[in-house]
C-alpha cells in the first residue's frame, strides 16, 4: 500500500538538494575557509570589491538567496499575519528585549576576561535577522507570509533602534553595573542602507514577481510551473554566499583556533535559548506549527552581515569585536540547519495531524 505522501515524513518529500543541504553547507564553508587561509589575496580581493562598505559578491549572494523566498510570498495574504497581535508582539519582545538582554548576559558571563570579544557578541545580539532567517523558515515550512511581516519589521526596528541599544547595552547598562564600558560609533543611515539593499531589493522584485506572473499567466502557472524553477536558486545563493563570507575571514578564523571556541561557547547557548524558548513560547500561547516555527526562526537569527560592518566600521578590521562578528556565522549556519530538521520533528510530536505538502522548491 503506498503512503500518501502528506503522511510521509517531511524530510522524506524534500528534494535531494535539501535533503543534503547540511553535506553543502559544511563543505561550503570549508571551501571558503581553505580559500581565505591558502590563497593569496583572495581576502582583499573579495573585500575591496564594496561600495560605501557594502559587500557587493555579499549582497549578490544575499539577493539570489532572498529572491525566490520572497517571490513565494502569498502577498494577499499578509493581512491574516499583521492582524495576529499574538505573533507580532512575542516576536517584537523576543527579538528587542529577550534576545539582546540574553546576549549581554552570555557575553558577560562567559567571556568576562575577553572585553573585545565580548563587545562583539553584544553587537551580534543587537543585529536582527532579516535576511538568512528566511531561508531557514522556508526549509522547515514555517508561514512565508509570518516570515516577510517578522522580517519587515524587524527591519523598521534595526534602523530606529540599533544604534540606541549599542549605547545602552555598551556603555549605559555596564555603567549602572560598574562594568567596563565602550562606545559604538554607528549611523542610522548606513544601517537603513544596509536593510534597503538586503531586504528592500528581493522584497521589491518578488512582490512584482507575484504581482505581475500572476496577472500575465495566473497563479496557477505561477506557482507549479515559475516557481520550481526559480527555487533552486535560493539554495544557490545560500552557499555562495557562504563561501564568500568564510573567504573573507578565513585567515582570522584558523589563525585564532582558541579564541573561536571561546567566542562559539556563548553563541552556541545563545542560539539553543532563544530558539527553543521562542518555538515553546509559540506552542505555548496558541500558534500553530508553521506560525511558531517562523516565530523561533526569526528570533534565534542575527544580522551577520550588519554586525561585522559596524564592528569593522568601529573597531578594525583586525579587532576582537569583529573576529567576533565573523565567528557567529561560523556557529550559526550550522547551528540552525540542525534546528531545521529538530523543528519538522517536532512538528510531527507536538501538531501530529496530517500536513499539507511542503513548500515547491
Amino acid at each position: 500500500m503506498t503512503t500518501p505522501a502528506t503522511e510521509r515524513p517531511v524530510v522524506a518529500r524534500l528534494s535531494t538538494l535539501d535533503r543534503f543541504l547540511p553535506v553543502w553547507i559544511i563543505a561550503a564553508m570549508v571551501l571558503g575557509l581553505l580559500a581565505g587561509r591558502f590563497v593569496p589575496g583572495i581576502g582583499p580581493a573579495l573585500d575591496a570589491i564594496a561600495i560605501d562598505g557594502v559587500s557587493l559578491p555579499i549582497a549578490l549572494g544575499l539577493l539570489v538567496m532572498m529572491y525566490p523566498v520572497l517571490a513565494k510570498v502569498r502577498y494577499d495574504r499578509l493581512d491574516t499575519v499583521t492582524g495576529d497581535r499574538r505573533l507580532l508582539v512575542a516576536s517584537l519582545v523576543l527579538n528587542w528585549v529577550l534576545g539582546p538582554a540574553l546576549m549581554f548576559a552570555l557575553a558577560w558571563l562567559l567571556l568576562p576576561d575577553l572585553p573585545e570579544y565580548r563587545t562583539g557578541l553584544i553587537i551580534v545580539g543587537l543585529a536582527r535577522c532579516i535576511a538568512m532567517v528566511i531561508i531557514w523558515n522556508d526549509l522547515a515550512c514555517g508561514d512565508r507570509e509570518a516570515a516577510a511581516v517578522l522580517v519587515a519589521v524587524n527591519s523598521v526596528f534595526q534602523v530606529l533602534a540599533f544604534a540606541g541599544l549599542g549605547w545602552f547595552y555598551l556603555s549605559v547598562l555596564p555603567g549602572w553595573l560598574g562594568l567596563p564600558q565602550a562606545d559604538l560609533d554607528v549611523s542610522p543611515w548606513d544601517i537603513a542602507v544596509s536593510v534597503l539593499i538586503f531586504l528592500g531589493v528581493p522584497l521589491v522584485a518578488g512582490f512584482l514577481s507575484r504581482v505581475l506572473g500572476e496577472r500575465a499567466r495566473g497563479r496557477e502557472w505561477y506557482e507549479t510551473r515559475f516557481l520550481p524553477r526559480v527555487g533552486p536558486f535560493a539554495l544557490y545563493g545560500l552557499l555562495f554566499t557562504i563561501v564568500v563570507l568564510f573567504a573573507l575571514q578565513g585567515d582570522a578564523i584558523t589563525s585564532r583556533p582558541f579564541d573561536v571556541a571561546r567566542i562559539a561557547l556563548p553563541l552556541l547557548a545563545y542560539f539553543a535559548i532563544m530558539w527553543f524558548g521562542s518555538f515553546v513560547l509559540g506552542k505555548t500561547i496558541g500558534l500553530g506549527y508553521e506560525r511558531a516555527s517562523t516565530l523561533a526562526f526569526t528570533a534565534a537569527g542575527n544580522n551577520f552581515e550588519l554586525a561585522i560592518a559596524v564592528a569593522i566600521a568601529t573597531f578594525g578590521v583586525t579587532s576582537g569585536q569583529a573576529l567576533a562578528g565573523v565567528v557567529g556565522p561560523l556557529i550559526e549556519v550550522p547551528v540552525l540547519v540542525a534546528l531545521v530538521y529538530v523543528s519538522l520533528a517536532l512538528r510531527r510530536r507536538w501538531w501530529p495531524a496530517p500536513v499539507p505538502e511542503g513548500p515547491v522548491r
